[in-house]
C-alpha cells in the first residue's frame, strides 16, 4: 500500500486528488495539508466536502507530514508553497509529485538538485491525454518543420500564471523536435507594428475567462492549409488521476527527476 499525502487539500485540485486517491486501489491517504497561515485548524475531514469520511483531518501543522509516514506527497499549490514542502520532503525522505506551475529557472534548478536525494515527478500537466498530445506534437513538429506554429491556451479567470505551464511545455516539445533553442524562438506577445512573422518562431496567445478548466490548441499553418492539434479539459479529474499514477510510479523509483513520459512509458 502506497501512503500518500496531499498538499493544498482545500483547493480545487487538492479535492480532486483526494477523491482520486480514495477511489484508487493500492494507495492510502495518510495526510492532508493546507498552507500554514492560510488555514485555521479545525476538525474537518479531508473528504468532508466530497461526501465521505477518510479518517484524515486537514491540517496546517507541517509536522503531521513526517508523523504520517507518507511515501509520496502530491503537490499542486504555488511555487512558494511547493518549495517549502520540497524542503520537508527532502528532510523526511518523502518522494514528491509536483504539478505546480509558474516556477522561475532558479526554483526549477533547486527541484532538480533535490531530486538527487528523493525521487520527484515534475510535470506541468499530469493528464494522460495531454502527455499523449505532446507526443503527437513531437511528430507533427518534425514532419511540418517549415510550417508556422502558434499555441493558443485558455483557462479560468482565477489562474495566476500565463502562459500556462502546459502551453510552455508544448512549445518546448516542438522546439526540441525541430532542434531549436526554445528561449530564442518563443514569442510571448504581439502588439503594435510588429513587422512580418519571423520564420521558425513559436507564438503564444493567452486567454482567461469564466470557469474554463484548460484548453490548448496548437496550430501548424502552411501554404493553403492548417493542421490543429487540440486538448480540451472539461474536468480536473484527468490531472488528479495522472498524479496518483505518478505517485504509484515513485513508490518503486530510484532518486531522480522524472516526467509523465517516464510514468506513462511514452
Amino acid at each position: 500500500m502506497v501512503k500518500i499525502a496531499v498538499s493544498g487539500a482545500k483547493g480545487h485540485m487538492g479535492k480532486m486528488i483526494i477523491d482520486a486517491v480514495w477511489n484508487t486501489e493500492g494507495v492510502e491517504l495518510v495526510c492532508a495539508l493546507e498552507h500554514n497561515g492560510h488555514y485555521k485548524e479545525s476538525n474537518e475531514d479531508a473528504g468532508a466536502s466530497l461526501g465521505y469520511n477518510t479518517g484524515v483531518k486537514i491540517s496546517s501543522d507541517y509536522g503531521t507530514l513526517a508523523k504520517s509516514q507518507a511515501n509520496v506527497l502530491i503537490d499542486f499549490t504555488r511555487p512558494a508553497g511547493t518549495l517549502e514542502f520540497l524542503d520537508l520532503c527532502q528532510k523526511n525522505g518523502i518522494a514528491m509529485v509536483i504539478g505546480t506551475t509558474g516556477f522561475k529557472e532558479e526554483e526549477l534548478s533547486k527541484i532538480k538538485e533535490v531530486s538527487k536525494t528523493i525521487p520527484i515527478v515534475f510535470a506541468p500537466n499530469m493528464s494522460t491525454g495531454v502527455n499523449v498530445t505532446n507526443k503527437l506534437l513531437e511528430l507533427a513538429a518534425k514532419l511540418l518543420a517549415d510550417y508556422d506554429c502558434e499555441i493558443v491556451e485558455m483557462h479560468h479567470n482565477r489562474k495566476v500564471d500565463a502562459p500556462s505551464g502546459t502551453a510552455i511545455q508544448m512549445g518546448k516539445t516542438i522546439a526540441k523536435a525541430r532542434g531549436k533553442d526554445f528561449d530564442k524562438v518563443a514569442v510571448w506577445a504581439r502588439q503594435g507594428h510588429t513587422g512580418p512573422r519571423e520564420k521558425g518562431t513559436i507564438g503564444f496567445a493567452t486567454l482567461r475567462g469564466g470557469d474554463v478548466v484548460g484548453d490548448h490548441r496548437v496550430i501548424f499553418a502552411g501554404e493553403g492549409e492548417r493542421i490543429e492539434i487540440a486538448h480540451l479539459s472539461s474536468s480536473r479529474a484527468g490531472y488528479a488521476q495522472g498524479a496518483v499514477k505518478a505517485a504509484l510510479f515513485l513508490s518503486t523509483a530510484k532518486n531522480g527527476f522524472y516526467s509523465m513520459n517516464d510514468v506513462l512509458g511514452l
